[in-house]
């Protein structure tokens, strides 16, 4: 979600008249775009503050702008701790970037934070409304809801996003098929908690009396349209709330062919203790059965999730009902996070906070486990063909192409084909994280 904010202060900044630099020191804007989900954030935000204000007195007339989640959360503290940035700005102003870097330089320092998203004629609060200036010309980002109604006691999302607003399905089928236009072959579609897209937009109508409301566009019937878009080629989602995964969403996965064999799911937790404790609104159980039901709908279907450690409260034996949830599913991957409190959600008040020792050596046993069964899951591919769609080269061998499969798995190999084209790789080895192959026949039609 950041990402996708980022391309769209740089598309504002470049239709003011900006042009990128390749190098901080030959800059006149350097714009910070931050997130509060980890501690650690914060601690960077501050160590690079620290370093721009030498950058910003190196040259009159460079400008700061700090945007995203901690300037929304903590802009006092940002304004006091900094009092050279320019420009602090929350998540619900990023449409006015160029204009409050204007501001700024005619009358100083500028904090505007929104407390919500201002829905206009223009829905000019959702990213993906604003002008762009993206990284690569074959895939993009598309925002289809932004904000969150959720209450997960570790989470600081719907304080610095606001209330869960659906985009109109129209927009969103129109932008898709702009961006397919322009040479997109693949889209993401992005939201807090994307399955429950259109449920606001229910609400709204039978609020005005709208006897139709009963009938409201659900996520399934965006990936539908989404997928049937000429010229798109792989659909991506993320990321969808278990409590809220549909049977209809499963089926639009399996019946839309554009849409990837791949499955964001986040778990959290394996304990039932836990999950309850964070308000996630699903047992382990009902996880696992939704998750049983994916897998018979979608053939090869990768499945990745997100998992705390150390959540305040957390047993060793709460921790092994994780590690059994775990082995039981067996994941491609896991984005595993040893729980920070963040001031001003429930659970960083909550009693019984865990030991660092203990969170970490919970962590290392975690990560062992699912990296044996990525390791497993990449080696049963190994003699298959892929469909790659080619990123560009190797990060470390610019002779080796990188890629990625519609499992979402990064993928190495020699060959000609060019960034954004599909090709059919053979794997011929394996490693937990990558695959590396051959092609196997001439790129993809």
């Amino acid at each position: 979600m950041n990402e996708h904010d980022s391309e769209r202060i740089a598309g504002l900044l470049a239709a003011d008249g900006l042009t990128p630099v390749g190098e901080q020191g030959d800059a006149d804007v350097v714009v910070v775009n931050t997130c509060c989900i980890r501690e650690h954030a914060d601690n960077r935000l501050y160590g690079n503050l620290g370093w721009l204000k030498s950058w910003k007195a190196g040259r009159d007339g460079r400008q700061i702008v700090v945007a995203g989640c901690l300037a929304q959360k903590d802009r006092d503290e940002v304004r006091a701790r900094a009092p050279w940035v320019d420009v602090v700005m929350g998540t619900h102003n990023v449409h006015r970037a160029a204009t409050l870097l204007e501001q700024a330089r005619r009358l100083g320092p500028v904090t505007e934070i929104l407390e919500e998203a201002v829905v206009d004629e223009d829905h000019a609060m959702f990213p993906s409304a604003l002008p762009v200036r993206r990284e690569t010309s074959y895939n993009a980002w598309v925002t289809i809801q932004i904000g969150c109604d959720n209450s997960c006691a570790f989470c600081i999302v719907p304080a610095v996003r606001g209330k869960e607003i659906s985009r109109p399905f129209g927009d969103i089928v129109d932008e898709v098929t702009r961006l397919a236009g322009e040479g997109v072959t693949e889209v993401t579609l992005l939201g807090q908690n994307v399955n429950s897209y259109g449920r606001d937009l229910q609400l709204e109508a039978r609020r005005a009396g709208d006897a139709a409301a009963r009938v409201r566009p659900m996520f399934a019937d965006l990936l539908g349209a989404v997928g049937a878009v000429p010229g798109i080629r792989r659909v991506r989602f993320t990321s969808p709330h278990p409590k809220d995964m549909r049977p209809e969403t499963l089926a639009a996965m399996a019946d839309t062919n554009a849409v990837c064999e791949h499955l964001h799911y986040p778990l959290q937790s394996g304990s039932d203790r836990v999950l309850a404790a964070m308000h996630r609104g699903y047992t382990a159980q009902r996880y696992l059965d939704r998750l049983k039901q994916a897998r018979a709908a979608v053939d090869d279907l990768a499945v990745t999730t997100d998992i705390i450690v150390g959540f305040p409260g957390e047993t060793e034996a709460d921790f092994q009902q994780t590690m059994e949830v775990v082995d039981a599913v067996g994941y491609d991957h896991a984005f595993t996070f040893v729980y920070s409190p963040r001031r001003g959600t429930e659970a960083a008040a909550m009693a019984e906070q865990v030991p660092e020792d203990v969170k970490r050596d919970r962590i290392t046993r975690l990560v062992d486990l699912v990296q044996r069964h990525a390791a497993a899951h990449n080696a049963a591919l190994v003699g298959t063909v892929q469909e790659v769609l080619v990123e560009g080269p190797s990060r470390t061998d610019p002779s080796t192409l990188r890629g990625r499969t519609r499992g979402n798995k990064t993928t190495l190999f020699r060959g000609d084909a060019a960034e954004g084209e599909l090709a059919l790789v053979e794997i011929l080895r394996s490693t937990s994280q990558t695959l590396g192959g051959r092609p196997a026949v001439t790129a993809a039609a």
